[in-house]
């Protein structure tokens, strides 16, 4: 077990491996590159400087930090987070790390097939396709990190939750796994979680087919056992959802429809058609109708080897595969859509799920149920197979006719030496030439695609951005520009990205910008500023920022306490031939003056000055101390007044005055205001922000793990009494029939 084990450790490295031959920034790409890097970069710094940012009010677009997917309390990326910093090279970083990623991922898939009974060598090549399979490779792995690590921990939660109900592992496991899985901070594994559980709980029954009452009741005690430890890592995981769902009425993502919009979603016939390499399949995305990219593929073996199975002995233990059968039937359905219900939008993104249940189920009928008799018929189905797969993936993408046929072809000539090897060689022959194949594949699928359409980029070297970028005074920077507005020539430290930032890059070079990446900011503070997820603005957004809000009279640059505004020349061309904003004056930045204006406070940087008092009208207010999550104010007012913050108007905000608990609003749905009484005189105002529901989520922390210690306490104490929970129906004696390698 352990020797297979091994086996898919070194099948993912050597794939990893060969993918990074072909594009050495392959998993660091689009998200990877422009978001998730940065957080990591920056948090470190934080880390070690003592702080724990949960808010950071001068980041507007990205400052709030319990909405964004940053793994706040994700003890592993934490660790990421903290060692950041001290690699220079972030495409080698995130590299090491999304391998780490794709090994747990192997073997969670591995320790799931052998609980449903599969040969450890097959076990091995279900472990190993995973990290390789299309949506996880060319986006989970490349780009959207938190889906990766998401998945890779509710693997394992699976493979616990198996053994948990069988009697044949404790509760830790499944808490802590499903744990890891909802804390990364992504909405979409803690909903696959509670289909995988679903899944699990619907297997465990039919193949326990109670029909008499003790029957029942036998079979519920290890089903509520496992409900109440995944509920207690529910509870676990409250305060890592609840912020952002008590925030959604001010952001992007407080639409809480259920939509059909066709944008990734993958019709059936597309998510059915696994196994050639080359399958580009034929959905809406962002590149059009066919896409650039092998999303849909799983692993080059999967439909060909479903010839090779004995079904008729297979189907007597048909219970033994409700589980398995029904998580990939959900993901399936799932797939095709609707394209939003509520936060959780872009159906294509459940493809590794998809994967993950036919790989399971494949590996596991295969290892338990292969067969080489009646050879001749079966190679002739498994041939007829691939010249479905072949059709399907022709009138897809019928213009890359000769590479499907090429694809087809060494489909063909693996599954005949693979066939040859079982025959010749026993099982490990066989699986050993499937896994090897993978490497290769990885390899020609992400050469094939290059250069690949998701790439920002974006430097990997830190030092030598830094170096590069220019040398701006401490202060709080505003950049107005468009990224759709670079040309290919511009992407390079030589070009804009020596002068501009989009995303977190900002965080990268360690510079304190107002823009950032989030997939969930604050609606209103976007319109204000027509800026959007990627920090890029719309040309109105300098006139904006420099014309009065009509409730303070204040432009909003000074509202926001903005020290320098940089102007993408490209997006305003005319601004340098105009008279600098009041208060304001351009400056030189040698070396730079291709790509950007840059504008300066004439009296020097204001953003210090008072604390974030952005505006006092009929007021007068001194700061007293400033912190991320809090302001103290000395205010003064004869005949009443507002005090307007430099803070984005989040929930989460309580106001004192004198310690009695005063109102707030905001102005412009944008800055967070409060109306001081008449006759104020001398009063301490204090303005703090937590995160909403901390306290349900604190309460539910600590219930939680107190639950599960009890459920530990319990699950000892029945091993010691030499009592085992009831276990689901054994596996039968399957492992002892003839498979690959000793069938006539």
């Amino acid at each position: 077990m352990y020797r297979w084990g091994g086996v898919t450790v070194l099948g993912v490295i050597l794939g990893y491996l060969a993918v990074v031959l072909a594009n050495p920034r392959h998993f660091f790409t689009d998200d990877t590159e422009s978001q998730y890097t940065g957080l990591w970069v920056f948090f470190g710094r934080a880390f070690r400087d003592g702080h724990f940012p949960l808010l950071q009010p001068q980041q507007w677009m990205t400052g709030n930090y319990t909405n964004e997917e940053a793994g706040l309390f994700n003890p592993p990326q934490l660790l990421i987070d903290l060692i950041a910093p001290s690699v220079p090279n972030l495409a080698l970083y995130a590299t090491i790390v999304k391998a780490i990623f794709a090994i747990i991922t192997g073997l969670g898939v591995y320790r799931v097939c052998l609980a449903y009974g599969s040969r450890p060598q097959w076990a091995a090549v279900a472990g190993v396709a995973m990290p390789f399979t299309g949506f996880f490779l060319f986006f989970d792995s490349a780009s959207w990190f938190t889906a990766m690590a998401g998945t890779a921990w509710m693997i394992h939660a699976w493979a616990s939750s198996e053994r948990y109900l069988r009697g044949q592992g404790g509760p830790i496991p499944v808490f802590g796994y499903l744990y890891l899985a909802i804390s990364v901070q992504y909405v979409f594994p803690s909903v696959e979680a509670v289909l995988m559980l679903l899944a699990v709980a619907v297997g465990y029954l039919v193949c326990r087919g109670p029909r008499t009452w003790p029957q029942w009741r036998d079979a519920f005690g290890p089903l509520l056992r496992l409900a109440a430890a995944a509920g207690c890592a529910g509870a676990a995981g409250l305060l890592t959802f609840l912020p952002s769902m008590l925030s959604a009425q001010v952001s992007w993502r407080g639409n809480s429809q259920i939509n059909n919009d066709q944008f990734l979603t993958v019709p059936w016939s597309e998510s059915l058609n696994p196994s050639l390499p080359t399958t580009m399949p034929a959905f809406t995305s962002w590149w059009g109708y066919v896409q650039p990219l092998p999303m849909t593929y799983i692993a080059w073996f999967l439909i060909p080897a479903l010839a090779f199975v004995d079904w008729k002995a297979a189907q007597k233990h048909w219970k033994q595969f409700v589980a398995i059968a029904l998580f990939a039937l959900m993901a399936l359905m799932w797939t095709a859509g609707p394209g939003t219900v509520g936060p959780l939008r872009w159906p294509a993104r459940v493809l590794p799920m998809l994967a993950l249940g036919l790989l399971v189920l494949v590996c596991v009928l295969l290892g338990r149920f292969a067969t080489l008799k009646d050879r001749n018929n079966r190679i002739i189905a498994g041939l007829v197979l691939v010249l479905a797969l072949w059709v399907r993936t022709f009138s897809a993408d019928p213009h890359r006719v000769l590479w499907h046929l090429g694809s087809a072809a060494v489909v063909i000539a693996l599954g005949v030496g693979a066939v040859w090897l079982g025959r010749t060689r026993g099982a490990s022959g066989a699986t050993a030439l499937v896994i090897a194949a993978m490497v290769p594949i990885a390899w020609f699928q992400v050469w094939w695609v290059q250069p690949t359409p998701m790439s920002w980029n974006l430097p990997a070297n830190r030092n030598e951005a830094m170096a590069a970028f220019p040398k701006f005074d401490t202060g709080t920077t505003l950049q107005l520009a468009e990224r759709g507005l670079l040309q290919p020539a511009d992407k390079s430290l030589d070009g804009a990205y020596g002068s501009l930032v989009w995303g977190n890059y900002a965080k990268d070079l360690e510079k304190d910008y107002v823009n950032g990446y989030t997939p969930n900011g604050h609606f209103y503070f976007g319109e204000m500023l027509c800026m959007r997820w990627d920090s890029s603005v719309c040309p109105d957004s300098y006139h904006r920022l420099f014309s009065p809000e009509p409730t303070t009279g204040r432009v909003l640059a000074d509202l926001m306490l903005i020290d320098r505004v940089v102007v993408q020349k490209a997006m305003l061309p005319e601004v340098g031939d105009q008279p600098a904003p009041e208060g304001w004056h351009f400056v030189d930045v040698p070396g730079h003056d291709k790509y950007i204006w840059v504008l300066e406070r004439d009296n020097g940087p204001i953003s210090t000055v008072n604390g974030r008092v952005g505006d006092a009208h009929d007021v007068t207010a001194t700061s007293l101390e400033e912190t991320d999550s809090t302001s103290r104010v000395r205010v003064s007012s004869e005949t009443g007044g507002r005090v307007t913050f430099a803070r984005l108007g989040w929930p989460g905000y309580r106001v004192t005055l004198n310690g009695k608990t005063i109102p707030f609003h905001t102005v412009a749905k944008v800055f967070v205001a409060v109306d001081i009484p008449a006759g104020t005189d001398n009063a301490e105002l204090e303005l703090s922000w937590r995160p909403p529901g901390w306290k349900i989520g604190m309460a539910g922390a600590a219930a939680g793990l107190t639950g599960v210690g009890l459920l530990q306490w319990l699950y000892v104490r029945s091993r010691r009494r030499g009592v085992d929970a009831p276990a689901a129906e054994q596996l039968d004696d399957d492992q002892d029939r003839e498979l690959v390698g000793t069938a006539k």
